[in-house]
């Protein structure tokens, strides 16, 4: 399945430039692994949109609704959640 969402200029250049690879969103869709996400740039601070667009390829779906099976509600609400970019660390020889 393809699912299109815009993407405010500053999010879209970075991920763009592979700094930021995730995205986080209102479930309210549906999407799996596997399905493509098309973002598409929106002038920032406006809803007009660029023109540009990127297509990527679901690799893995959570549910922040999950999280509560891992966290007590008070403490996400009282510290938030961080939502981190990772890669794997390479080494060279």
């Amino acid at each position: 399945m393809k699912i299109e969402k815009k993407v405010q200029e500053k999010y879209f250049k970075a991920v763009l430039e592979g700094k930021k690879r995730f995205e986080v969103r209102l479930a309210d869709f549906k999407c799996k692994p596997g399905d493509i996400l098309v973002l598409k740039e929106q002038k920032q601070g406006t809803k007009k949109l660029t023109g540009r667009k990127i297509e990527f390829e679901v690799l893995f779906k959570f549910n922040t609704k999950e999280i509560e099976k891992f966290y007590k509600k008070e403490d996400i609400e009282k510290y938030g959640l961080a939502i981190l970019a990772i890669r794997k660390k390479f080494k060279f020889k």
